[in-house]
């Protein structure tokens, strides 16, 4: 035996060797120690570590003293105390000093083959008195510690508890799961050795100050012991990373935007300039609410603008639509698309005074998706605008180019594209270090005129991305499906790595 591990034992390990032996369980042994079961439960998993024993869950049958039995283990069972009062002859008023009606009553019911009864004069006869021998086993289960482990008992002690547990509030059992110890030959060897030796835990002040710690013997620190694995409290790993991409766009200088999730379609469509008749505005593309049906359209001359921009283009140089803006369909309810939304509504809140302004947000949105390993019908989308007078598309790729490196992509790239709401538009894609190829993250440009003017009132510069977040974070952590990110698995998210950048 490595005489090193008897130098790491803690004080509990010390204090629950001794009771340690094949087949018993914390139970047993924090009864025998005085050690609370919690302390015995925290030693023997130690103890495990260090490969002294090994731990089996079980459950085991307990018989415990219930009211009766309590009194019954300290004055004896009634029968015994009557059978042993009537060895000689005693007037039934006798009785009464030592039992209560009630009990004498029984009595005399359970023994009127073992008694006799004349005149109120109760006396024993041969038949009792072998009896009274019989009932003296049975009071000696009560000399026992209590509880008692069911299958401990012999075959005799069983049938006595069996037939005690028929009587009223004398035992009761109970099912306790525990943990039967099996003992290494580590174990058997270490439970031979000498633990007296005291070991001190620690250096205090008191200690260094008047040097008593020269000459005393230190519990050693095991560093290469396997420990159980421990998972504290923290964010969910989607809500970690989602902290961070605020995080970066909060340092970059930009403002978070925060709207609801249920938008009119005026802000989720036609305030971006998408046409009434345009097909993602059907039901097999966009969720549309119940009740309410319909909201309330705001900002009048807003409204008044982008209704012109569909009719004819208003001033925005553009034919527009060419159709008559139905503003019913327009106070439809519905579970945003895109994120996009809240990039309208602040633009419209805007004066010429506020710029430039720089916002970003990075929130749910929900599109009729058929679900699958890369298809969720809950995305998240990271949106950003800049409103200034002097941005332009040098601004946009670097802007997204600083974006996706923090996020750990160090090779970025900005392609021509095509997106309805900007001119010129870009795809940003970045290159996947293991499949060894580009992949799409987000879309990119600067707004058309149609969007930004309406809300605006003047023709103004607003480069703008919407990238997605769901599909960036699953190489981080290892997952292939993306309905992994939300499945709340509780063993996946206890063991998810943090999020750490």
């Amino acid at each position: 035996m490595d005489k090193n591990i008897i130098k790491t034992l803690h004080p509990l390990e010390r204090k629950t060797i001794p009771y340690l032996k094949q087949g018993t369980d914390e139970l047993a042994i924090a009864e025998k120690s005085g050690l609370k079961q919690v302390e015995v439960v925290r030693a023997l998993q130690w103890l495990e570590n260090k490969g002294v024993l090994n731990l089996k869950p079980q459950e085991k049958e307990y018989i415990l003293l219930d009211e009766n039995g309590k009194k019954y283990k300290k004055q004896g069972l009634p029968e015994i105390k009557f059978l042993k009062a009537v060895q000689k002859p005693t007037h039934i008023k006798e009785l009464s000093k030592i039992l209560n009606k009630s009990e004498v009553n029984v009595c005399i019911g359970m023994f009127k083959d073992s008694i006799t009864f004349k005149k109120g004069i109760i006396n024993i006869t041969e038949k009792g008195k072998k009896n009274l021998k019989k009932l003296k086993q049975s009071q000696s289960i009560f000399e026992k510690d209590f509880p008692l482990l069911y299958n401990g008992l012999s075959k005799q002690e069983k049938q006595i508890v069996d037939r005690l547990l028929e009587r009223k509030d004398i035992f009761e059992i109970k099912t306790r799961k525990s943990k039967q110890i099996t003992l290494t030959k580590l174990g058997k060897k270490l439970t031979k050795a000498k633990l007296n030796k005291e070991l001190l835990e620690n250096v205090t002040c008191s200690m260094l100050k008047n040097q008593t710690w020269k000459g005393k013997t230190f519990r050693h620190y095991d560093v290469k012991i396997n420990v159980p694995d421990l998972y504290p409290g923290k964010r969910h790993f989607v809500n970690q990373a989602i902290d961070y991409v605020k995080k970066i766009w909060l340092e970059l200088g930009f403002k978070e935007m925060q709207g609801p999730l249920v938008q009119t379609g005026f802000w989720n469509f036609d305030a971006l300039f998408t046409a009434q008749d345009h097909p993602v505005r059907e039901m097999q593309d966009t969720y549309y609410i119940k009740e309410p049906k319909y909201g309330r359209l705001v900002k009048p001359k807003v409204v008044e603008r982008v209704k012109k921009t569909h009719e004819n283009g208003w001033t925005t140089k553009s034919k527009g639509w060419q159709y008559k803006w139905d503003p019913k369909q327009a106070m439809r309810n519905v579970l945003r698309t895109h994120t996009t939304c809240l990039s309208a509504r602040y633009i419209s809140n805007l004066k010429k005074q506020d710029l430039p302004a720089k916002y970003f947000a990075v929130g749910k949105n929900f599109r009729n998706e058929t679900l699958d390993w890369s298809h969720l019908f809950e995305l998240i989308q990271v949106e950003g605008i800049v409103v200034d007078p002097d941005a332009n598309f040098k601004n946009l790729i670097g802007y997204l180019k600083n974006f996706f490196i923090r996020m750990g992509y160090e090779d970025v790239r900005v392609r021509p594209g095509y997106f309805p709401y900007t001119e010129p538009s870009a795809e940003v894609d970045v290159f996947h270090p293991i499949r060894k190829e580009w992949v799409e993250l987000g879309g990119s440009g600067i707004f058309r005129p149609e969007l930004t003017k309406p809300l605006f009132g003047t023709e103004i510069p607003v480069i703008a991305w919407g990238l997605g977040f769901d599909r960036s974070i699953l190489e981080y952590y290892k997952l292939k499906d993306i309905r992994d990110l939300y499945k709340n698995d509780l063993k996946q998210i206890k063991q998810m790595r943090m999020w750490l950048k």
